[in-house]
């Protein structure tokens, strides 16, 4: 049987960032990955927008390693030349009734450490942006937009530069505790099953999370929070877009609202809404199709801050599927990054729930998760 002191389950931003975590601190490093190539889940299916921070307390995973994680990125992104931009993004209130939220997310963004907000009437937000209608905006100019591709190409990159491995088409199916680490069994599509001793195991397997965790011998089921599943469409713009920041309305339940974002060759999309799915759905095929009669109900939300979008405009794009720990009408739920201080299995950081801001986080995540493994770490959830 094989030894590495760590797998990681998932190659995912979240997982490659945490693999290139552990393997600069020195540690021997596989990634296991399901799917055909790295990057094909969750990560593949984003806004690819670089937030700033305005969700979430102060108290919170979400909103700290948020903000942590917003600096870490853009420095790795300058210093790997990853593709990326600060153009800024504008949440835009379209009715007198949603201003208070404005100043809410103005109280709560200073409080989570995003020093550069400023909100603007509807004249200032017009001047920056004139095809907008609103009636006041929050200007966030730190936020902006990456390669998400190119970005986790260059995380792959570092990890693999420090010694680690990724094994392409390879699952997790079991893991038993074993000579004071984890005997791990890995299926794979392209050669025979086999198993891998290690020390620590990082689950970082996004809509499977919960489903690695069961696959876990020992590991406690009350351990692992029930998963809601909230599916976003996207719709592209058939043209270039007027705007040169990104467009947010107001926060609706379960998301941001159907807003504008941009990608590095200034082409515009929209999305994503909330469809939420069975909780309990993952484990089978998921649906990723776009359903083109969304989109009268796309182009009236749009209208609300961009009246003078063209009839017929969008196009059916792509979809996602977020793996959220609340469900409808809930209050949002935080990240978790449960250590063995959490749950009481040695050997084993969980990761369940990390949705957007995920991508922004990635880097903060991964520190937190070396930090467990490396210096036996206290849990950093803030329960």
């Amino acid at each position: 049987m094989d030894h590495t002191e760590v797998v990681v389950v998932g190659a995912g931003v979240v997982g490659l960032a945490c693999a290139r975590a552990l393997a600069l601190a020195g540690l021997e490093v596989v990634i296991l990955e399901r799917q055909a190539r790295f990057g094909a889940g969750v990560s593949s299916r984003n806004s690819e927008v670089v937030h700033a921070g305005l969700h979430g307390s102060a108290d919170s995973l979400k909103a700290r390693l948020c903000v942590q994680g917003r600096a870490m990125l853009y420095d790795f992104c300058a210093r790997h030349h990853v593709a990326h931009r600060r153009c800024g993004k504008l949440v835009v209130s379209t009715r007198s009734s949603e201003e208070d939220h404005l100043a809410l997310l103005l109280e709560r963004g200073r409080a989570n450490g995003v020093e550069d907000l400023a909100l603007l009437t509807g004249a200032q937000a017009r001047a920056l942006e004139p095809e907008l209608a609103c009636t006041a905006a929050l200007h966030s100019p730190a936020s902006g937009i990456v390669d998400s591709h190119g970005l986790m190409t260059a995380l792959l990159a570092d990890a693999e530069a420090h010694g680690a491995l990724l094994a392409c088409h390879g699952g997790l199916v079991d893991a038993a505790p074993h000579a004071g680490g984890w005997r791990v069994q890995v299926d794979t599509a392209a050669a025979a099953p086999f198993a891998l001793h290690c020390r620590w195991i990082i689950n970082a397997a996004g809509l499977d999370a919960q489903a690695v965790a069961a696959a876990m011998q020992g590991f406690p089921a009350a351990a692992i929070p029930r998963r809601h599943l909230a599916k976003g469409h996207y719709f592209a713009l058939a043209r270039r877009a007027p705007f040169s920041r990104l467009i947010y309305p107001t926060p609706v339940d379960g998301g941001l609202g159907v807003h504008l974002t941009l990608d590095l060759a200034g082409q515009a999309r929209f999305g994503p809404d909330v469809q939420w799915l069975e909780s309990d759905a993952a484990g089978a095929e998921l649906d990723y199709s776009v359903d083109a009669g969304r989109q009268a109900a796309f182009e009236a939300e749009v209208r609300r801050y961009w009246p003078g979008l063209p009839a017929g405009a969008m196009t059916p794009a792509y979809s996602g599927i977020r793996p959220k720990l609340s469900g409808p009408g809930e209050p949002a739920a935080d990240f978790r990054i449960d250590g063995p201080a959490h749950h009481g299995c040695a050997g084993l950081v969980q990761l369940f729930g990390i949705e957007s801001p995920g991508l922004t986080a990635s880097l903060a995540v991964a520190a937190c998760v070396a930090g467990i493994v490396t210096e036996s770490a206290q849990p950093v959830h803030p329960g």
